[in-house]
């Protein structure tokens, strides 16, 4: 007579089956909460500020505006920025994230010198009389400079949008205005722009934006920035303690290297337990399929759903990736980067390129093989050069 065994796991089973994972999420939940215990307190990121170096931040602008000549000078306050536009031939720069009030505005409005406004900034009526707004913003994206403007015609394209200004002249033509426009004061000329996204770090080096941001911040030899005071001064007394400690500062001496020597132990536990487990066992595949006969595979499917345009990104997407590395372009190079560095290196046509890598898809079967023998022909000519 046999004797049938239970086959469902037990909690011992279960237990010696996953206490390796187990014993490991205590490690990092260790980990975690002593970093945040005993980290120090972070500033957060300041749009448009000059002294952030984050992505949100216009510390490159600064350092490129100094490096020019420029005297770049950030203050935090109304009464600041007064003394410093008193000093003489200054440009007052503001923008859309400082806070103000309605007597600030005026006091700001009555400021010698010219004005640079970045974004929907509050007392826009009194920096700028008679300058109307359209209700609804626009989305920040390349656009072309329709205007004679100097500094914006030297830079030409340029990442801008956000707010629209409604006026019989500008640049940077969007729905039923403009996103960049200049309008006469009683101090001087004020020039707003509808985004500041431009400036930012991240944004500094793609299109004309540098030489934009430039051009419209370094109109004067001096430029007063007017940001916010940063949030970590304000933050800090509502975190510290009685005596004007952190949090990092009241947690007992002691307590660290307990937690250090525990994350020790279960380490140590860890690896001892660990080796016990065996040799990692292979296992031969039942069925071994082909790379070509998957890529025939894939393309009949496409070709039965008519899917010529799925394939022809792919076929792009492909023949960028292997090419970008090819020609000493990082994996976050643009569209006009490729191009121009493929047309240089092979001597074809850019405009030719560019539809080939970014144009429509094709509108046949003969199109996409046309565009597949197009795309092998450019990269055997970029791997031969």
């Amino acid at each position: 007579m046999s004797v049938s065994a239970p086959t469902s796991p037990t909690a011992r089973s279960m237990w010696r089956s996953s206490r390796l994972g187990i014993l490991l999420g205590a490690i990092v939940v260790l980990a975690a909460v002593l970093g945040v215990l005993l980290a120090p307190a972070k500033q957060a990121s300041r749009h448009l500020d000059p002294d952030d170096g984050s992505l949100a931040g216009a510390k490159a602008l600064a350092q490129l505006l100094r490096a020019r000549g420029v005297t770049v000078d950030r203050v935090e306050s109304v009464e600041a920025a007064a003394a410093k536009q008193a000093q003489g031939d200054r440009l007052l720069l503001l923008t859309a994230d400082v806070d103000l009030t309605v007597a600030e505005a005026r006091r700001l409005a009555a400021l010698p010198g010219d004005r640079l406004i970045v974004g929907d900034v509050f007392g826009l009526e009194t920096l700028a009389p008679g300058v109307r707004t359209q209700a609804r913003p626009v989305r920040d994206r390349s656009r072309e400079p329709e205007c004679d403007l100097p500094a914006v015609k030297a830079a030409g394209s340029a990442f801008v949008g956000g707010q629209v200004y409604r006026a019989d002249r500008g640049c940077y033509p969007a729905d039923e205005g403009y996103t960049l426009i200049t309008a006469p004061t009683d101090t001087g000329t004020a020039t707003l722009v509808g985004s500041g996204e431009f400036m930012t770090n991240q944004r500094l080096a793609e299109d004309g934006n540098a030489a934009l941001a430039i051009n419209l911040a370094g109109s004067k030899p001096a430029v007063t920035w007017l940001v916010n005071p940063p949030v970590q001064e304000q933050t800090q007394g509502e975190l510290a303690g009685e005596e004007g400690r952190s949090l990092g500062e009241l947690v007992p001496p002691g307590i660290p290297w307990a937690v250090l020597m525990g994350c020790v132990a279960v380490l140590l536990v860890a690896f001892w337990r660990g080796r016990r487990l065996g040799p990692v066992v292979t296992e031969r595949l039942p069925v071994v399929v082909r790379a070509a006969e998957t890529v025939e595979g894939r393309g009949r499917l496409y070709r039965a759903r008519r899917a010529r345009e799925r394939a022809a990104d792919l076929l792009r997407a492909g023949t960028i990736d292997r090419l970008t590395p090819r020609l000493g372009l990082g994996p976050g190079a643009g569209g006009q980067e490729i191009v121009a560095a493929i047309a240089v290196r092979t001597g074809r046509d850019a405009q030719e390129v560019g539809a080939a890598l970014y144009g429509p898809p094709p509108a046949d079967d003969a199109g996409l093989v046309a565009l597949a023998g197009y795309l092998d022909f450019i990269e055997r000519m970029v791997s031969e050069r």
